[in-house]
């Protein structure tokens, strides 16, 4: 009885198995990518830095039908956001309502090998949040919440114009629908972290494939000293910072006494 048991659940087994087997895909992709720099260290004469980042499609099989496509993503480490409206009131402009944005990249960028609503279905932009809108959470007060798109568009408006959020379309490049490369644009002004770096194959703006890895940004030497500093021993740094503005005070005045008397 013990042994008809067993045949009974490995036959069980098997059907239930065998649909998978049917349904699994009869082409299987995988992405093998690179980064010029996996780590970005922040100075005091930083201006910036471009990364490249190129890879291939391996494959089990021959290139299946329809062209491929690639969407490269960077995403700088998340952060919470109170994003204001101002109004005029009495010839005064005021902040009058508010949304907190619950978590919106400090950076983040998209690069696409066409214009992105092309090649990226909407189903697919919902489940992998790979546009620069879907990157971004907000949640407002219940008299603002039908308004927060504004608000967050608003948020994107003003990253895009420092540079911190970008969309750059038909920016990678795929050779023989095998090699891809790309180049992505990091300012100045970067927020210490891990950068979510993230690569999407697509056929038919559906992601048949994708990777991820992370680049590390720190701030080294005296930029490292001083963060450390203002953020771990905030009296110090704030007796530090009024020593020097009262030192550069008395030298600037010590200086034009000095050219008056010469004078």
């Amino acid at each position: 009885m013990s042994r008809l048991r067993s045949i009974t659940a490995a036959c069980l087994t098997l059907l239930v198995a065998l649909p998978l087997l049917v349904l699994r895909p009869a082409t299987a992709e995988q992405v093998v990518m690179g980064l010029s720099q996996s780590s970005i260290s922040i100075t005091t004469n930083f201006e910036g830095s471009d990364i490249l980042i190129f890879g291939a499609i391996k494959r089990e099989t021959l290139i299946p039908d329809g062209e491929i496509d690639v969407i490269v993503t960077i995403a700088g480490p998340s952060e919470t956001y109170t994003v204001w409206r101002k109004a005029k009131r009495m010839g005064i402009w005021l902040n009058t309502e508010a949304v907190e944005i619950d978590a919106a990249p400090s950076f983040y960028a998209v690069a696409a090998s066409g214009p992105l609503e092309s090649v990226l279905s909407q189903t697919e932009d919902l489940r992998h949040r790979i546009s620069i809108p879907l990157a971004i959470r907000s949640v407002g007060a219940p008299e603002t919440i039908g308004d927060a798109q504004s608000f967050t568009d608003a948020l994107i408006r003003i990253r895009m114009k420092n540079g911190l959020y970008s969309l750059l379309e038909n920016a990678v490049e795929v050779q023989e629908q095998t090699l891809f490369r790309s180049s992505i644009r990091l300012p100045a002004n970067l927020t210490e972290g891990a950068y979510r770096t993230r690569i999407y194959l697509l056929r038919g703006g559906d992601v048949v494939a994708n990777y991820e890895t992370s680049i590390d940004v720190q701030k080294v030497g005296l930029e490292r000293y001083l963060y450390s500093l203002a953020h771990e021993q905030p009296l110090i740094y704030a007796l530090m910072a009024l020593a020097l503005a009262v030192l550069a005070g008395w030298g600037a005045s010590a200086f034009f006494r000095l050219v008056l008397r010469q004078g």
